[in-house]
């Protein structure tokens, strides 16, 4: 275990979901991070320090106006509107980036905030975000690219603020990287229906009727995303209930490692897949099981294991850190009093043959 909930801004739910892990030099780290106990305390912090010592916790302060003078602000965000799952993105040009989901009353989007400093961030646009929840307020009565609309009537929303185009549809669970020749790719889940007679409709989810497929989409600045592909979903070589909740990807010289979110819906579990690919379309699928086992139960990842944003190779060895949940999915069983933890994993290797 890396990190557990201690402070009270905290709550008893914090995850690295989606969020990358930094080194710093010598055996520092940052860990970047969110805490996700509901929607009304989500927050973004991170944690410095040594593995294996207390780390310092930073959290975010967030005001509608201009950034404070804080280790860590975001500005030009609205009240009300909660941040989670952060992602940490260096620019080209030196400046800082971090793309996060923002909750709010009628809002569930995919914000990007720039710094200069590495410290005080802002929002760039609150109503042109780059990405829409289907629950958002901009994305009611406009169907996805599948044709899933969650909500038909529609909402009030700023004059400033326009409908959400169609392609920019997606459920949560977003990874997002800056490519070498200065590009941008994204990894997001598109919602798909299933009639209540199909085999991978699953009463229990708390989405039943949808099942989580993995789009990729691609920008040349990383906060327009035009180009939309599906890249992962089930095939016949998959049980009815397959799903897939998320897709992390580690760039190597040899290819794209992924770690595919592994969701079989009916035991409401969730596993780490090991995938790969070449150009981050095609992914093969070798395994189709779980990568890094669960642990026992009353062990804190005994129900779950939740990716971060990518792998890191450091001082000769490949880590990984991880949300490990003792619950399930749709909360209704856990093992012990539910929570959720960072936790630690090193391999000498992230590829099938060694």
């Amino acid at each position: 275990m890396v990190l557990e909930p201690t402070e009270s801004w905290e709550g008893k739910y914090i995850q690295n979901f989606t969020c990358p892990a930094e080194p710093l030099g010598g055996d520092r780290w940052r860990f970047w991070y969110s805490v996700s106990g509901g929607r009304g305390s989500y927050t973004l912090a991170y944690a410095e320090g040594v593995l294996g010592e207390k780390l310092q916790k930073v959290p975010v302060r967030c005001s509608p106006g201009r950034p404070a003078d804080e280790p860590f602000s975001l500005g030009n965000l609205p009240d009300g509107w909660k941040p989670v799952q952060v992602i940490h993105v260096r620019l080209r040009d030196g400046r800082h980036r971090i793309y996060f989901w923002a909750h709010g009353p009628e809002v569930a989007r995919y914000l990007a905030a720039d710094s200069d400093d590495g410290r005080r961030y802002r929002v760039v646009d609150p109503h042109r975000p780059v990405l829409y929840h289907p629950n958002d307020r901009a994305a009611r009565g406009v169907p996805s690219p599948d044709g899933v609309m969650l909500h038909r009537q529609l909402a009030s929303r700023p004059a400033d603020e326009p409908a959400a185009p169609s392609h920019l549809i997606s459920n949560d669970a977003t990874n997002l990287y800056l490519l070498p020749d200065g590009t941008f790719e994204m990894y997001s889940v598109a919602l798909v229906s299933v009639p209540k007679d199909s085999p991978a409709y699953v009463p229990e989810d708390n989405a039943p009727g949808l099942i989580r497929v993995i789009d990729r989409y691609v920008s040349d600045d990383g906060l327009r995303f035009e180009h939309r592909q599906r890249v992962v979903q089930p095939d016949a070589k998959d049980p009815a209930d397959q799903q897939f909740y998320y897709l992390a990807v580690t760039h190597t010289p040899r290819g794209c490692v992924g770690m595919l979110g592994h969701y079989p819906c009916r035991a409401q579990t969730m596993d780490i897949e090991w995938c790969f690919s070449d150009d981050g379309l095609k992914w093969h699928r070798p395994m189709r099981s779980a990568w890094l086992p669960r642990g026992e139960q009353g062990q804190p990842d005994s129900y779950g294991i939740y990716a971060c944003n990518r792998l890191v190779s450091h001082g000769g060895t490949w880590h990984l850190f991880y949300t490990g949940v003792n619950n399930a999915h749709n909360g209704k069983h856990s093992y012990g009093p539910p929570r959720s933890v960072i936790m630690h994993a090193t391999t000498d290797s992230i590829w099938a043959n060694g």
